[in-house]
């Protein structure tokens, strides 16, 4: 069994725009806040200096998404996340999102992250950045 990660919490306003006819969330934007969430976990300045100085990034490998119930307009859900490593290459999110007093999530997914150059080839994470998203494991 992986050893996950703690659960991070990450709260998103759920906006009209994000919405189709009837107010309920349009499925694609839940990967927006999934994308979001992770983001949040590792850093956006961490992304970039990765980016930046390693020529390293990360690219959707796989993902498995399963929509229990709507999330509506003016909602603030709540995005958790936990993942774990798969490999020096892969890490793998377990994520849920949460609508106000839920009982069950509203919406689940896993997601397959792989470590990318800018040849669009697999690379190692960093060892750094292996350590640091570590500390709460």
């Amino acid at each position: 069994m992986p050893q996950f990660s703690p659960s991070y919490s990450f709260p998103v306003q759920i906006y009209y725009e994000d919405t189709d006819f009837s107010g309920v969330v349009y499925h694609p934007n839940f990967l927006k806040y999934f994308e979001r969430a992770r983001e949040h976990v590792i850093g956006a300045e961490r992304l970039r200096d990765l980016w930046q100085q390693q020529q390293l990034g990360f690219a959707v490998y796989r993902s498995d998404m399963l929509c229990h119930e709507g999330v509506e307009f003016a909602d603030i859900i709540d995005i958790r996340t936990k993942f774990y490593f798969e490999s020096k290459y892969r890490t793998v999110w377990h994520q849920e999102i949460w609508r106000p007093n839920g009982k069950k999530p509203a919406v689940t997914a896993t997601i397959e992250m792989v470590c990318m150059n800018q040849a669009r080839q697999l690379a190692p994470m960093p060892a750094d950045l292996i350590a640091q998203l570590s500390l709460g494991m």
